[in-house]
This record gives structure tokens, sequence and C-alpha cells, in this order.
């Protein structure tokens, strides 16, 4: 990891691109650093493309990998589409796929690696099984195919409630107890400062649009290589839950990581990297 002293600058750059979701004009913000292979970073639900920095601060990933993250509309430095006012925002699996699709083909990625976390880890399994020749691989954090609703979304867009404060209360305990005060504190801050009703719009994907057990058992992984890495701490994505996921998926790789929760990549990013480095060995031999 870097060590950054007063005066320094990170590697890290970041500006808008203008696509096409869906029909719908989107302005979306995103940041990358380094040189390589594409390896495109999926933000969890509610927050946004900066619990990836750390990577993108590591010489190690950053030598040999082009690390890319953006924002999905609604999140982050990312504008809400236009008419946000007069609508409930709603994430679906199909505005997902559309969003990332339309993302790589801006950039004109060619098969990039695809990591995502959380709801993010839930649609690389998706794109895996649909777009198999567009990714080189797929990287699955904190994923399995679906999961049983723990908790009440009616919480999480209330005009009596800040959001942001009880987004981050619902989350804080899926960060591990040895992960350090800083980053425990700074995964909370995207939380703390998601827009209204952006979680509980992320939520809709997460809870009733994208149960996917009818159709990874369908994923080539001779095509679109799979890797699943959970927090032992997780109690969202258990572990239980993504070896289930792995054991449906012939070929697929899945590692339980120890003294991490649910935000690897931003919570204790020391520890992460020490299972995601050979992961990217791999892919990086693909």
């Amino acid at each position: 990891m870097a060590d950054f002293q007063p005066g320094d600058f990170e590697p890290i750059t970041g500006r808008y691109v203008h696509l096409n979701i869906a029909g719908r004009p989107a302005r979306l913000y995103f940041e990358e650093a380094g040189s390589g292979i594409p390896l495109l970073c999926l933000h969890t639900a509610g927050s946004d493309g900066r619990q990836f920095r750390h990577l993108m601060t590591d010489e190690d990933v950053t030598g040999r990998f082009r690390v890319i993250a953006f924002d999905l509309p609604h999140h982050g430095k990312s504008n809400p589409y236009a008419g946000y006012q007069d609508e409930e925002y709603r994430l679906t699996t199909e505005l997902y796929d559309a969003a990332v699709m339309a993302f790589c083909d801006a950039l004109a990625l060619e098969r990039p690696v695809v990591m995502g976390c959380s709801m993010g880890g839930r649609i690389v399994l998706h794109l895996a099984g649909a777009h198999p020749e567009r990714f080189r691989a797929a990287i699955g954090l904190e994923a399995a195919d679906h999961q049983q609703p723990w908790y009440d979304t009616d919480w999480l867009h209330r005009p009596d409630v800040h959001g942001g404060e009880v987004c981050a209360a619902m989350i804080s305990g899926l960060v591990a107890p040895q992960s350090p005060e800083e980053y425990r504190w700074e995964t909370l801050w995207g939380y703390l400062a998601s827009g209204p009703g952006v979680f509980k719009g992320d939520l809709h994907f997460y809870r009733a649009d994208s149960d996917f057990r009818d159709r990874t058992h369908l994923i080539d992984t001779t095509a679109c290589p799979v890797f699943l890495l959970t927090g032992e701490y997780d109690y969202s994505c258990t572990p239980k839950d993504t070896l289930r996921t792995a054991k449906d998926i012939p070929g697929a790789e899945a590692e339980i990581m120890e003294e991490l929760g649910h935000f690897p990549m931003s919570e204790n990013p020391a520890k992460f990297r020490e299972y995601i480095l050979p992961v990217l060995d791999k892919v990086s031999r693909l």
C-alpha cells in the first residue's frame, strides 16, 4: 500500500463520460489508475467508486492492471437521470447490465476483468453468464446468487429519519472487528453521504430483481472464469451463500477471507490484498 505524505499527488485521475443507458442520457463519473489489463470495479449498493481507491494506489496492482471504477447514476459524483424528482429510483438487472455494457463500450474496453462487491458481486455473476465473450474474468466480492433479506427497507427513505445515518447504522456491523478504525469510518461515510432513496433503490435490485439461482449453473467458466471471495464476518452475503453459489458454477473458485467483512477493499485494504493479489496473478495469465 502506498504511504502518502503531505504534498503528494495520488496517481488517480477522474473525469466524466456521457452515455445512453437503456434509452436515457447519463453523465457518469469514473476514476482510473495504472495500465495494462482493464480491471473494471463495481461499487456496493448505496456507495460509490471511492471504495476502490486503495487498489488504484497499489503499484502491485496498477503495474499490470488499468483499474477503473465508475459511479452508477445517482451515486457519488454521477448525476441522477434527468427527471429523477418525479420518479422513485429503482435499480434493476436490466438497467445495471445496460450501464456496465454502455460504459465498457464508451471506453472501448477490450475484455476487461470485471470485479464487483455486494450488489456489484451479484451483477458480475449475471455478466459472466450473459456476456462471457466480453469479459476476461469475473471476480465476485461478497457475491452469491441470492440471499434472504434480513432488513426492512422502509426505514431507508422516510422524511422523519436521516437516511444516510440509518443506512450506515444498518451496514456498520458488516465491517470486520479487525478492520482499522479509520477505514471502517471511511467505508461508512459512503453511506452517510448517499443520496435520498438511493440505497433503497439499489436494494430493489439486490432483494427483488436478482435471484440468479436458476441460471448460475449455466455459466461457462472456460469462456469467463469466475472467482468468488467473501469475508468471514459477512452476515449479509454469508460464506455459506458464496460456497453454495460456487458449488453451482462448474469450475468456479471460491475462498473465504479471514478477518474481513462485507467491504474488504475499503475496510481493510492491507488484509484484502493478501487475497486479491493471488487472484489477479491468475487472471493476468489467462
